[in-house]
């Protein structure tokens, strides 16, 4: 199919590139080809006049980013978006513009791919994480958006050249931790590869020139020993009756720099730089070709996987087996399908491809239409674009582990992943309701790393939930956000109860029961509120979490009803009950129990913080965020409490104390000897225990009780 006559005045540069892109894209059907054609001259009008870092005219780097598009096959609209991807972000173009030309569908491609210029924020990291976040829900609608973006990143990358050595640095790491890995979840690896290969070049660049002479040298003194195994491999297949495609390939430099690092290996001592690819006809064919190369080389003991049975969850499908060749170097070997070769090459841009055909979706578009779903739960989870960019990058870790369910399901986690990543991968319900876990029908703790073909078990309680202490070892972004998620809304239940509990202590001193029972306050507050765009349960959010003083509230809603106040504002005293939450905490500095005269100190972002009356912490508060408290025991609670004893030492006196504690029914939590000497006298020693005590009374007689110790000269509570 010949290209449409141009319908802009292109320049002689951008003329050649437009040539380039429909050569490539020859594929297209004549009426696309002018469609094609159509968008080329609108984003060549957009971009009138303005230059690249280079001085070339900017429209080559759209042109470049669809004939990369084309290469791969894309459809008409995925090249128009390509060509166009630019025009809303950096031109005076609207959406709706483009839309009445092009169609929402292209348009809205274009405004995935467009950054968030137009906003404020307040640095660079939120900036990026919301244009990610942005791009990323877009490509969720449409996964031909990341495509386009992979192919705008690519030529990006290409052509560094001419910008600063740090902006190079910076655009490379970016790509390095978002965008190669992201071309490796949806299956474009030689995008994927050669990503890695650019990045590496800019940030390291002595170390890329150094590497790339000793792979050339590589090249040439081992060239021999390649061609000799790849006869041989042809030779043996023929033998066999089995149709294959051999080819040789070498490792990106980045994964050898990365082997290098990881392993303190010189460049001489990676074995593996060079690998075999054997493309087959048919399934069967795949496993009767390792056969036949088993039996030419001998192949490395647990150095054979198969991912054709067990896909990666990016749809990969390949026998990998290690095999020793001549002079005993390793041979890696891929064996595949031309169909699982497609798919390895291009991962998702294989479904989106121009066909005539079937549409049907293959594995790799299942698999990445199943890893998108789990963006989107991500997504509304995570309470900013940092925290989203957070859980999104964790999730794009490549290393992968394969586990069974009991009933032989398979998922795929990351490495490193513990029961807890696997009970949120089967259901988020199943996660936080997690107590303990089975491996293999062995009992295990939640935190025990899984490895591939393990077989877990979940055991749950419905009056379990989550600790915030598994993020220190979940590491899947679903599992980490399920829980961020449940931990946050958890919290702010317990701040709005608390928050209310306060307001109630507040007003019950300010007002009468009438009055705050009155439907004409509640109208009126309610009114007042609305007006201040705000809610009743986000001001005792506010109050529970310290952020407003329940008095200037109560004062506030006192004024509403009309009231005067005069005198000392009186706050009812807050009443501990023993099962305080994250927003009431016993002072750590003080260990109040049940007893004790007690005080509230209001903290900002921390809640209520109960004091013992003479607590040093307590008496360096300003008075006004005080408030009166009391004890409500509730039987069965038991309280932390620290004793300092100072005694002389003598044969079996720590067991004389510990008799003594416990036949008041103290429960010793730890001990420590904080010093051997006292006041310089030898023969001394000072413990101090730590233990679990009822009330003051019971703490009182184990005082006693330790002082009856002949030995004992002295007892402080810490």
């Amino acid at each position: 199919m010949s290209a449409p006559a141009p319908a802009a005045a292109y320049d002689p540069l951008t003329a050649e590139a437009r040539t380039r892109l429909f050569q490539t894209a020859s594929y297209l059907p004549d009426d696309d080809l002018q469609r094609l054609e159509q968008a080329c001259a609108y984003a060549f009008a957009a971009h009138d006049g303005q230059t690249r870092k280079s001085g070339e005219p900017y429209i080559t780097h759209p042109i470049a980013v669809a004939t990369e598009l084309a290469k791969w096959h894309m459809d008409i609209q995925t090249l128009s978006a390509g060509l166009m991807h630019d025009v809303l972000e950096d031109t005076g173009t609207t959406k709706a513009e483009m839309a009445a030309e092009f169609g929402d569908t292209i348009a809205d491609m274009v405004d995935g791919l467009s950054k968030l210029e137009k906003l404020k924020y307040d640095d660079q990291t939120e900036h990026q994480a919301e244009s990610f976040r942005k791009l990323i829900l877009a490509m969720t609608k449409d996964m031909r958006v990341i495509i386009v973006k992979l192919s705008d990143r690519l030529h990006n990358m290409r052509t560094l050249g001419s910008m600063r050595p740090d902006k190079r640095r910076r655009i490379s790491q970016e790509t390095l931790e978002i965008y190669a890995p992201i071309a490796n979840r949806i299956g474009l690896n030689p995008v994927y590869r050669e990503l890695q290969d650019l990045a590496f070049q800019n940030i390291h660049p002595a170390r890329y020139r150094t590497l790339q002479k000793a792979m050339h040298n590589f090249r040439r003194n081992r060239r021999d020993i390649v061609g000799r195994v790849l006869a041989a491999f042809a030779q043996r297949l023929v033998g066999a009756n089995i149709e294959a495609q051999i080819k040789g390939r070498e490792k990106n430099l980045y994964s050898i720099h990365q082997k290098m690092r990881n392993k303190h290996l010189r460049f001489e001592e990676v074995t593996d730089i060079y690998g075999f690819r054997v493309i087959t006809d048919s399934i069967p064919a795949c496993y009767a070709a390792l056969g036949a190369l088993h039996n030419l080389y001998q192949p490395k003991p647990g150095k054979f996987k198969d991912y054709i049975a067990i896909p990666k969850s990016n749809g990969y499908q390949s026998l990998h087996t290690t095999l020793t060749g001549p002079h005993g170097l390793p041979i890696e070997v891929q064996i595949r399908t031309r169909e699982m070769n497609a798919v390895a090459e291009n991962g998702i841009a294989s479904h989106w491809a121009y066909k005539s055909g079937d549409d049907s979706p293959d594995q790799a578009t299942l698999n990445a239409n199943k890893w998108l779903q789990n963006i989107l739960d991500l997504q509304a989870r995570s309470a900013n674009a940092v925290e989203f960019l957070e859980h999104v990058k964790v999730d794009l870790f490549p290393s992968e582990v394969y586990i069974f369910t009991p009933k032989g399901r398979i998922l795929v986690l990351p490495e490193g992943a513990t029961p807890i990543d696997f009970a949120y991968a089967v259901h988020t319900d199943v996660g936080n309701r997690a107590v303990a876990a089975r491996i293999n029908n062995a009992a295990v703790p939640l935190r025990t790393p899984l490895k591939t073909g393990d077989t877990v078990e979940i055991i749950t309680s419905p009056a379990a939930r989550p600790n915030a202490a598994w993020l220190n070892f979940a590491v899947s972004g679903r599992a980490r956000s399920a829980i961020r998620s449940y931990i946050k809304n958890l919290n702010r239940q317990d701040a709005v109860r608390l928050g209310e509990n306060l307001l109630q202590k507040a007003l019950s001193g300010l007002l009468p029961r009438d009055v705050l029972l009155s439907e004409e306050l509640k109208e009126a507050y309610l009114a007042d509120l609305t007006e201040k765009q705000t809610s009743f349960e986000d001001v005792l959010y506010s109050v529970g979490m310290g952020h407003i003083l329940p008095v200037s509230v109560a004062m506030h809603i006192a004024a509403l009803a009309g009231e005067h106040l005069g005198g000392e504002i009186r706050l009812s005293p807050l009443k501990i009950s023993g099962n305080e939450t994250g927003r009431v905490q016993l002072g750590p500095c003080c260990n109040p129990i049940p007893g004790d005269t007690v005080r509230a100190v209001l903290i900002k972002d921390q809640g209520l913080i109960i004091h013992r009356e003479n607590c040093p912490n307590l008496l360096k508060t300003d008075p006004d965020q005080q408030l009166d408290a009391d004890w409500e025991a509730i039987a069965g609670q038991t309280y932390h409490t620290s004793l300092l004893v100072a005694s002389q030492d003598s044969h079996g006196l720590l067991a004389a104390m510990a008799l003594a504690m416990s036949e008041q029914g103290a429960d010793i939590e730890a001990v420590e000897t904080p010093s051997q000497s006292q006041s310089g006298t030898e023969g001394f020693i000072e413990f101090k225990f730590r233990i679990k005590t009822k009330d003051l009374a019971q703490l009182n007689n184990i005082i006693q009780a330790l002082k009856d110790i002949p030995q004992v000269q002295r007892v402080t509570r810490v």
